[in-house]
């Protein structure tokens, strides 16, 4: 029994085991030497650095037993549980996974607390020697006029603990090897990673005021994302450490290209694009927090936010709209406002501070264009965060399709199609918050003539203010997904409606997407990820990672772990490059390739860019599963390989696929012909970058394309960018040819 406990444990945590026993052993002996002789408080130091050190291995052990307990109850989870047994296992599971991360901010407390007794130890004695002391009252002193072997026995004191001390800082808290108890059980992974993000999502949220998080034992939303995060990592069952998946998207990165399916495709209505960046501005001007400043002004982004707020004209608070969830100053309305240069009249509704799948809004009257905008933010909040983790399918009701099979001015062919083909799915975090805001909005579900007394219908409504305005729900990422679904439910009601939604997630099944695409349009810059990121998409981009990592063969760790360090420092790199000019897209080869002349160039850009930084890797749990035969059926990867949904067609079991709603508008970055006409080049000389719009297949935007632009492409600012060099083109294009 002990002989397989000792295998369970990792290599590093023996060695810090023997070193710490080494400090033990030789501060007593140096203490018991030097204490007749010495001062007390001169001892004080050896005596701190000597129980530290004793105090961590009592620690260890513990650790030890309550993570042999945790991945024993672990173990136990059921593959295929029931919903009263998962429950019940759940608790026990917590509670002891609870107990091991207790003992394990112990370990990093001890060992914070020797690093400092170490700290202090070594000063006192390099002060000792640069005074040139020969004073007895302290152990130095003492054992420096003693005997030879007490000199060396002082000096390898110094040296252990020192290591002890620096070593780790570095080693992780883990006693024993997590892979000895899981091995390539996938249950177990899932079941133990559920336990870590769950967790960790709990305290992060803790950390920013939501402690009502914290204490919360039965499932709700924040275990639902754990959930789906501990599923993607099951890649840990076939041996992949996090580093090999990350090389593998290194790789990825290297060779995969955008889509190209546009090169016959139409381009976008020219009335579509022109509304559409005439509105791009509201859905932007829904992140009032602090994120947009952030990204706009990175250094100076307290007084931008402070100022876009109106916090420096507090007198001018009673002219501002009262929005529900906004500060005393009511500086959220006076942020939207200023942003799109409108009067407080204009803004008729709101709200900034929302819970669990609640979306915050804006209702603004533009009398001047005979239009009501509702501006819905994207992404911002923690809360915002778990309605993005809520990607599990949900059925949507009746309801929810109210514009596509109850309505008159949809194509009978296209609602028939629709009405044939139920059940239909959606996003269900953003079916929720859709759901939410239209009652807030709207106020009830029944006929538009009898029962409804939301907003919409006190404006729109025969005889009030707003008759015959158009209605255009706009919003960015998360926005403009639950945009999209306010629109299916709000079209029945009011026919002049449009969505617009800029960088939209994947929300509906493919039934649903296209029957929208009168009335629904989902503009997508280049290669951003949001538009493609879907469980499925997820699921095929770490099976992808793995098999492209698995086709080089002689990968080794150092190679592994540069590629892996190459993919999480490219946004480094990026941002500080990407604005003049778009880095060639084979950069990464001579990794591939075993070039050394392009080793030599890599390794000076990735010095040059200070991307040889350290990361911290997940110590003692680094195998390196791709060293067998990847095309032998027996080997883990195949296994793990067989299970991941394909992107042409998928299994019973797999969850339904996630689509863009609507008319799918993809706006491409296009490379200058040197063959221009001269009188085009004038043109379109000084601009930084030409873009087109065309008309998307949106099974294109299936897969998510690993590229040093995927995150960066997403914001908000960039999005209007390319729609403005869109029309700059389309107005260039049409004077040359008048």
């Amino acid at each position: 029994m002990w002989v397989t406990r000792l295998e369970n444990v990792r290599l590093i945590t023996i060695i810090l085991g023997i070193s710490n026993v080494l400090v033990v052993v030789l501060g007593g002996v140096l203490i018991l030497q030097a204490y007749p002789e010495c001062d007390g408080r001169y001892i004080l130091p050896f005596v701190a650095v000597s129980f530290a050190a004793c105090v961590r291995i009592g620690v260890m052990i513990q650790s030890g037993i309550a993570q042999e307990a945790t991945a024993r109850i672990v173990l136990e989870t059921p593959s295929d549980s029931t919903t009263v047994v998962d429950a019940v296992i759940r608790q026990e599971r917590r509670i002891r996974y609870k107990k091991w991360l207790l003992w394990t901010r112990f370990t990093v407390a001890i060992t914070l607390l020797q690093f400092v007794c170490a700290t202090y130890l070594i000063l006192n004695m390099a002060h000792y020697v640069s005074a040139g002391r020969t004073s007895c009252n302290c152990v130095s002193g003492v054992v420096s006029n003693s005997s030879r072997w007490k000199h060396k026995l002082l000096v390898l004191f110094m040296i252990m603990m020192c290591f002890v001390a620096v070593i780790q800082c570095f080693a992780g808290s883990d006693v024993l090897r997590w892979r000895s108890f899981y091995e390539t059980l996938d249950h177990a992974w899932k079941a133990h990673y559920r336990e870590v993000f769950d967790n960790g999502i709990r305290e992060a949220l803790c950390c920013m005021g939501r402690v009502k998080y914290l204490g919360v034992s039965e499932e709700d939303e924040v275990y639902s994302v754990a959930r789906l995060l501990g599923d993607l990592v099951a890649y840990r069952a076939s041996g992949t450490g996090h580093m090999e998946l990350l090389a593998g998207l290194a790789l990825l990165q290297s060779h995969r290209k955008s889509p190209k399916s546009l090169d016959e495709s139409m381009e976008a209505p020219e009335a579509h694009m022109q509304e559409a960046a005439a509105l791009q501005k509201f859905s932007e001007a829904a992140y009032t927090g602090p994120l947009l400043d952030i990204g706009r002004n990175p250094f100076i982004f307290p007084c931008a936010w402070l100022y876009r707020q109106g916090a420096l004209s507090p007198w001018a608070r009673n002219r501002r709209p009262v929005l529900e969830g906004d500060n005393w100053w009511r500086g959220h309305a006076a942020a939207f406002l200023k942003y799109v240069d409108l009067s407080p009249e204009d803004l008729r509704q709101g709200r900034v501070n929302q819970a669990k799948c609640q979306a915050s809004y804006f209702v603004v009257v533009l009398h001047h264009l005979q239009s009501i905008v509702i501006a819905i933010r994207g992404t911002e909040t923690p809360e915002d965060l778990i309605t993005d983790g809520l990607c599990r399918e949900c059925i949507l009701s009746a309801e929810d399709l109210d514009g596509l099979i109850n309505c008159s001015h949809i194509h009978p062919y296209m609602s028939q199609i629709v009405k044939s083909s139920f059940p239909h799915h959606g996003h269900a975090g953003i079916v929720k918050a859709a759901r939410e805001l239209y009652m807030k909005i709207e106020g009830s579900s029944g006929e538009y003539e009898s029962n409804s007394c939301g907003l919409l219908s006190s404006l729109l409504g025969g005889g009030c203010e707003c008759y015959g305005y158009n209605v255009r729900i706009v919003g960015h990422s998360l926005g403009g997904a639950i945009a999209a679904l306010l629109g299916l439910r709000l079209y029945r009601r009011y026919p002049n409606l449009h969505v617009y939604a800029y960088g939209p997630l994947p929300c509906l099944d493919s039934v649903v997407a296209n029957a929208c695409s009168e009335f629904v349009t989902s503009i997508v810059h280049d290669n951003e990820f949001s538009s493609r990121l879907s469980i499925g998409s997820i699921m095929r981009l770490r099976a992808a990672a793995i098999a492209s990592l698995s086709e080089h063969k002689k990968c080794d760790t150092a190679m592994i772990f540069r590629l892996a360090r190459r993919f999480l420092y490219v946004s480094k790199y990026e941002r500080s490059k990407t604005e003049i000019k778009e880095p060639a897209s084979d950069i990464y080869l001579g990794a591939v390739t075993g070039s050394k002349e392009q080793e030599d160039q890599e390794a000076s850009l990735w010095t040059e860019t200070g991307r040889e930084d350290d990361v911290e890797i997940e110590h003692g749990e680094f195998t390196n599963a791709f060293a067998t035969d990847v095309n032998s059926h027996d080997d883990p990867i195949t296994q793990f390989m067989e299970t991941v949904p394909s992107s042409e067609n998928g299994s019973t079991g797999d969850p339904p696929e996630m689509y863009l709603p609507g008319l799918v508008v993809h706006m491409v970055p296009q490379q200058r012909s040197s063959q221009s006409p001269f009188w085009t080049a004038w043109r379109v000389q000084g601009k930084e970058q030409i873009y087109k719009a065309y008309i998307a297949n949106r099974e294109c935007f299936r897969d998510i394309v690993v590229s040093q632009s995927m995150f960066l492409d997403h914001l908000p600012w960039r999005c209007h960018y390319a729609l403005q060099k869109v029309l700059e083109a389309r107005s260039a294009q049409g004077s040359c040819m008048n």
